[in-house]
């Protein structure tokens, strides 16, 4: 239950914020910092266990015949990333509460930052592939909405957009590679899939596995060439860049090669792939960094690199290099956050991010210049910082790694990015914190108060902990995080700053030597760079984007002609072309089961159909006509139905039928009597024909299944364990709300879209013909639109409870005889709608104590409650319970769980139809009001 604490801490915080949004900021956060702090005890009160060998591991079923379960695991990986994320997590909450402005919604930033931090918690620990695709793409709606936090600035609204397009891309293709892994592992469970990596590697799958898995994690943590999402998302404030670039989003592409080194990682593939992105990405972001001048965008770009440098030692495929990437996490977790933290302080103080407009602020702000040196030291890799030694130990794994033959190739490289990130840091260093003073838009700055400096200080300290203590502090969790990455036990460590003199050594001397030259001759160097073409990524995916919507509009214009009959057209070709195709190849051959004889009643039944159909099509302008002669084919299947021996779905037919015809007659008035013909000879003879072919080849795949011979199916087994596994005799009833209860709670959310559907489509209705038509009404002083014939309106009225009885009637029996939610819920809806036809729409509408929306809503959450109800119990989503129960007087009698699932499908269905009631209602009073208005 602790692993379910840790995830459901964060969702239940930000729901509780929303709850509370109108409370004071210092409440907020409050009650953000609890959730924060609540998760971090209940992580730190497993890690002596973890740390010892014991997982903690929790699983709750959900969908398990899709593979899908809400599983949970604790190894030392996710300890480790879930220790970052929830520690930071705090720390960013503080520091939010002194950098927010007064006038910032705090209970909107931070339900967004506690939606983060638990859809990140999620995928740490996560040990069910397609759990952790859910937290995966939770991340990227979560990030979206937190870099446009600042709504209103064009710059944050389109950071948002372009960072949810590429790690939603990456997204789309991490689905489809998780997919591909399970089908090659034959499990989606995670500690399966990690002792199977010897099949996945060896499956042909492996190759497409591969790339699709590394596009989501390349995608994610801002990789080249997909790294340019990254700097736009600065747009956001600066506690969600403090937040994303150390411990949360970008992470999240690292931590799952982590996750799958074992069944990845030892191949060709693997290191021709990963460790040349991870080189040429921290390469890039190096040198892109040292030439930037924004000092968010500085700390964005060396993010890129130190990303890149994390993927290049997972991608050499050895323990050693996951050692060094491990330990080099904690290290730019704690250093970066604090830059960003820094950077954020010095433009909350100064008024400004130039670095070309600050300088000399040691003098003015000695603590705050302090913690940026430290953090900076630590980013160069200088020390007595951990990011010395995580430096060294790259380096020294780069000396031993060889690419194409070429010995020297990856560390001279390696070298050479050492250099850059040096380079940039110690311009952060100096260039913001010595020379000249320079003040920016604020004349005065100052040290600001420990809300603000109180988490970048705990974060320094951290950084400089990592290097005076390693073995202490980092050494037993990063050993145990190694060896639960490459399961090859626990890697010896000596984690220190002084390792003897030896070419990593040198190799650092050398960068941090050549880094001070380079800022020596910074100024020359930079008109230099200025002169070379510097292609924009972002302009490039601008340009992409605008020619790909291009693009689109034009097909759209080639395929959006406003003509439904064209859509319908096209539909049923395409449907009938497909399954062409299929009964050419399959074959579709009438059976040899005999016929069984039709009777006379039967005969004139089909007759009655063939011509009320006819009557449809020559009636097809008069539609009044055409509606009973459709109403007329209603009843006539409903007496089919009746013949069959189908009592629930004759039932069905017929409600579904009144409620139809009624809703329409209720429409009628509202459209002109006679439509124009809208169809010329041509036109209508090419829709006869596609109807025709349509009709005779689904006759004729009818016929092929009627004649086949009778074959054991799923049918069977509803049949049989309707009442022992359901509760119920009624199996039609029992098969929608149990055994296939998820279809139905599908098709009732399908039901309550439509119904705001028509809610849209009836808005403007008051408009045009319409619209005219009703005012027409409204101008004759003579007739009053409301009237209605006294004995009709006197007898629905008498009507209405006993229908309202009849259909509780047929709701409660529903589990045992025919009837149910859906038909009781038609019932009442016929009920109502006489209301409507007899006393007018004024005169019922004024009286309805209840809104359709909530209708809706609560038949779709009662549902919903009622199949989360059955996880409480240990059972999978949607099952029902039943049990028997005795009452003096009354007797025995059965209570099933359904029968809350069948009220929920109520509600939508009676809420639908009100829905479709109360437009048509409203829209004469909307016509009156058109007339007031233009006659103002």
């Amino acid at each position: 239950m602790s692993l379910l604490a840790l995830i459901l801490l964060p969702f239940l915080t930000a729901i509780v914020l929303m709850a509370v949004r109108r409370a004071s900021r210092g409440v907020h956060m409050a009650i953000a910092a609890i959730g924060s702090a609540g998760g971090l005890g209940v992580l730190l009160s497993q890690a002596s266990a973890v740390l010892s060998g014991h997982i903690p591991r929790t699983t709750v079923a959900w969908l398990p015949t899709l593979g899908l379960d809400f599983s949970l695991w604790l190894d030392p990986l996710a300890l480790l990333f879930a220790g970052l994320i929830l520690g930071i997590g705090l720390l960013v909450v503080v520091y939010a509460q002194g950098y927010l402005a007064k006038d910032e919604s705090t209970a909107r930033f931070l339900s967004f930052l506690m939606l983060f931090q638990g859809a990140m918690v999620g995928i740490a620990l996560s040990s069910n592939v397609l759990l952790m695709l859910v937290f995966w793409e939770l991340t990227s709606l979560a990030s979206f909405l937190l870099i446009g936090f600042w709504r209103d600035r064009a710059e944050a609204r389109q950071g948002a957009r372009m960072a949810l397009s590429i790690t939603g891309g990456g997204g789309l293709a991490l689905i489809a590679g998780m997919l591909l892994l399970g089908k090659a592992a034959g499990s989606y469970d995670l500690v399966t899939i990690l002792s199977r990596g010897d099949l996945v590697q060896a499956s042909p799958l492996y190759p497409a596995i591969l790339v699709l898995i590394l596009a989501g994690a390349f995608t994610k943590s801002a990789q080249f060439p997909f790294h340019f999402w990254l700097p736009h998302a600065m747009a956001a404030p600066t506690p969600v860049s403090a937040y994303l670039h150390s411990a949360t989003m970008v992470k999240a592409g690292v931590f799952l090669l982590a996750r799958l080194w074992p069944v990845l990682a030892g191949t060709d593939w693997w290191f021709g792939i990963v460790a040349p992105v991870g080189l040429v990405t921290m390469l890039f972001g190096a040198g892109v960094a040292l030439f930037r001048h924004d000092l968010k965008a500085i700390l964005a770009y060396s993010t890129i690199s130190q990303l890149g440098l994390m993927v290049m030692l997972l991608g050499f495929g050895t323990g050693a290099a996951v050692a060094a990437a491990i330990f080099h996490i904690m290290n730019h977790a704690a250093f970066k956050a604090a830059l960003f933290m820094h950077a954020g302080i010095v433009n909350h103080e100064t008024g400004t991010r130039d670095i070309r407009r600050l300088g000399g602020l040691a003098a003015i702000m000695p603590l705050t210049a302090t913690l940026g040196v430290l953090a900076a030291a630590a980013m160069a890799g200088l020390p007595p910082l951990g990011g010395f030694i995580s430096k060294e130990m790259m380096l020294e794994r780069s000396a031993e790694t060889a690419w194409a033959g070429r010995a020297l190739l990856v560390p001279v490289l390696a070298t050479i990015a050492a250099m850059l990130s040096a380079g940039y840091s110690l311009r952060y260093a100096v260039a913001l914190h010595l020379g000249a003073r320079k003040t920016g838009e604020v004349a005065t700055p100052h040290d600001p108060g420990a809300i603000l400096l109180g988490p970048p200080a705990v974060l320094v300290g951290f950084a400089l902990a990592l290097g005076l203590l390693p073995m202490t502090l980092a050494a037993p969790l990063v050993a145990a995080a190694s060896e639960a990455v490459t399961g090859d036990g626990r890697p010896d460590l000596h984690l220190a700053l002084w390792h003897g003199i030896n070419p990593a050594l040198a190799m650092s001397l050398g960068a941090v030597a050549i880094a001070i030259l380079l800022l020596w001759r910074y100024p020359a160097l930079e008109r230099a760079v200025a002169r070379l073409p510097s292609p924009d990524a972002k302009h490039l995916f601008d340009g992409g984007m605008t020619a790909i919507v291009e693009g689109l509009r034009r097909l759209s214009d080639l395929l959006h002609v406003a003509s439904l009959q064209r859509y319908l057209a096209v539909l049923f070709v395409v449907v009938m072309t497909l399954g062409m195709e299929a009964g050419w190849r399959f074959g579709v051959a009438a059976g040899s089961r005999p016929t069984t004889p039709a009777s006379p009643v039967a005969v004139v039944a089909w007759a009655v159909m063939v011509v009320a159909t006819g009557a449809v099509l020559a009636a097809d302008r008069r539609r009044y006509l055409a509606l009973i002669f459709i109403s007329v084919i209603g009843l006539v299947m409903a007496l089919a139905f009746v013949h069959l021996s189908a009592p629930d779905l004759a039932l069905t037919q017929i409600a579904v039928e009144v409620v139809t015809i009624l809703l329409m007659l209720l429409a009628l008035h509202l459209l002109p009597g006679r439509p124009p013909r809208l169809s010329g000879a041509t036109r209508r003879l090419r829709d006869g024909a596609i109807a025709v072919a349509g009709g005779a080849g689904t006759g004729w795949l009818a016929w092929t299944i009627m004649t086949r011979p009778e074959r054991e199916g799923v049918s069977r087994f509803h049949w049989e364990n309707s009442y022992a596994g359901g509760g119920g005799t009624n199996v039609v009833n029992v098969t929608l709300v149990d055994f296939r209860a998820f279809d139905t709670l599908g098709e009732i959310i399908v039901l309550g879209i439509a119904g705001l559907a028509i809610y849209a489509l009836l808005q403007p209705a008051a408009r045009g013909v319409a619209g005219r038509r009703l005012r027409a009404w409204r101008s004759d002083d003579r007739h009053s639109p409301e009237r209605h014939p006294m004995m009709f309106v006197m007898a629905t009225r008498l009507l209405l409870p006993l229908a309202l009885l009849v259909g509780s009637y047929i709701f409660l029996r529903g589990h045992n005889q025919p009837g149910g939610g859906f038909i009781a819920a038609l019932v009442f809806s016929i009920a109502i709608l006489l209301q409507y036809l007899a006393s007018g729409f004024d005169w019922t509408d004024e009286r309805r104590k209840f809104g359709e929306h909530g209708l809706i809503g609560a038949g779709v959450l009662i549902a919903v409650a009622t199949g989360a109800g059955a996880l409480l119990f240990g059972a999978p989503f949607l099952s029902s319970s039943f049990d028997h129960f005795h009452l003096p007087l009354i007797g025995e009698f059965e209570l099933a769980t359904a029968m809350l699932f069948d009220l929920g499908v109520a509600c939508v269905v009676v809420g639908a139809v009100m829905m479709a009631l109360a437009q048509l209602a409203h829209v004469a009073q909307r016509a009156a009001r058109h007339d007031e208005e233009d006659a103002a």
